[in-house]
């Protein structure tokens, strides 16, 4: 307990200083500083098993809801500003000359009316479904998909999955526990939007805890009809915050034929670091590194395409969001991850030294070569006695990538 206190302490020490709440209430574009002020704005689809908070500056609280409930949120974005951030007012109401803004809040209560609104704002049947991480209010990841899908330029329909988060350093076994919650929610989401036949592909983006949550509900669709459902193409995992073993059995137990994997892995990733500590020292798939065995071989043998981002430089203390913060790499999701393009071709250049291990070689994408790199974060990662040493990572996956019955 102590040490899981000590643990905790240096990442609320490594953690920013947060923004204010309470964005959620509409404004109006014109009411800009400067009315000549250009603006972007990203439409998107919110589902959530958050329970309504009955306010409407914050929509949805941390807490859980029995019935899901389904938004249609306008952001506007202002032109002047940092590719990977998001700017948050410094006082309300935001300034849409210079801070994200909401627009437009609408309820969607049938089906129906969710695919009248899939149908206006189509962008060749493709979406995205992204699921943020832990320690996620409503309004941040309403905020986080916007810049991510504004940054990339993507052509897809933005829909958000954003469940239960306290948005408390102290509540992650009480976050944990709220993707468990959710795994049916997200499960019926998906099937949902995959029944509309105005979507072509779907896309599942997740971040962090998150990534268990969408890794669950894939297995859990997959335990039903023996495979994904076919219009999910691609499954991007960013910094997945979960134990390695648990997610060779997830992977396999989802069936074949299965959805392209990516995942964005970093080695120095403090908050994957502390996830590790307090949860026994077993490694998290997001800090692996993946141009070394056995990790290579067997993502090589899954058809999992790894990149390293060990080695990207952003604002971020811990190391854990640079899939968003860095522009290359939010660039890299639009143009390419969500068309299923290669990652090996001449016409990838980051400019980062980025590895990228792809069918089991290790390509560099940028202008250095990659090399390994250890996390920095030894005060964490104090040696913890064992009565037994543990199983190597090749036999742990050997065994883990084997399709098992719990009877003969």
């Amino acid at each position: 307990m102590a040490k899981r206190s000590v643990a905790l302490f240096l990442l609320l020490l490594l953690a920013s200083c947060g923004h204010p709440g309470g964005v959620m209430t509409p404004v109006s574009a014109s009411l800009s500083s400067s009315s000549i002020t250009p603006t972007s704005t990203v439409d998107m689809l919110v589902a959530t098993t958050r329970e309504p908070s009955g306010n409407p500056a914050t929509l949805f609280n941390g807490e859980r809801s029995s019935k899901p409930h389904l938004t249609q949120i306008s952001i506007s974005i202002p032109a002047k500003r940092e590719a990977g951030t998001v700017q948050w007012p410094k006082r309300l109401p935001p300034d849409p000359a210079t801070d994200f803004a909401v627009t437009r809040v609408q309820q969607i209560d049938t089906v129906a009316q969710g695919r009248v609104w899939f149908r206006q704002h189509v962008h060749g049947g493709h979406a995205l479904v992204f699921i943020h991480g832990f320690n996620n209010t409503y309004e941040d990841s309403v905020f986080r998909l916007a810049q991510l899908v504004h940054d990339s330029k993507m052509q897809a329909t933005p829909v958000l999955f954003t469940w239960p988060s306290r948005a408390e350093i102290t509540a992650y076994q009480y976050d944990k526990e709220s993707t468990n919650y959710s795994r049916t929610a997200l499960e019926q989401a998906l099937r949902t939007l995959a029944a509309d036949p105005d979507v072509k592909d779907i896309t599942v983006m997740a971040h962090s805890m998150g990534t268990w949550l969408a890794m669950e509900s894939l297995r859990q669709m997959g335990i039903r009809d023996g495979h994904v459902i076919s219009k999910i193409h691609n499954v991007i995992l960013a910094s997945p915050d979960i134990d390695i073993q648990v997610f060779a059995k997830q992977y396999v137990e989802m069936g074949e034929p299965r959805p392209k994997f990516t995942i964005f892995v970093s080695q120095d990733d403090k908050a994957l670091a502390v996830s590790s500590f307090i949860t026994g020292r077993v490694s998290r798939l997001g800090a692996i590194n993946p141009a070394e065995e056995p990790y290579r071989s067997k993502l090589e043998n899954a058809g999992i395409t790894a990149i390293d981002l060990t080695k990207v430089k952003t604002h971020d203390r811990l190391n854990h969001g640079k899939f968003a913060e860095s522009p290359e790499i939010v660039q890299l999701i639009g143009q390419r991850l969500m068309t299923g393009q290669t990652l090996t071709d001449s016409k990838v250049t980051l400019g980062q030294g980025i590895t990228a291990v792809v069918g089991g070689t290790v390509s560099t994408i940028g202008t250095v070569a990659a090399t390994a790199a250890a996390a920095p974060v030894a005060i964490i990662e104090q040696p913890v006695t064992r009565k037994k040493p543990p199983r190597s990572a090749n036999e742990t996956l050997d065994g883990d990538l084997k399709q098992q019955t719990l009877t003969q």
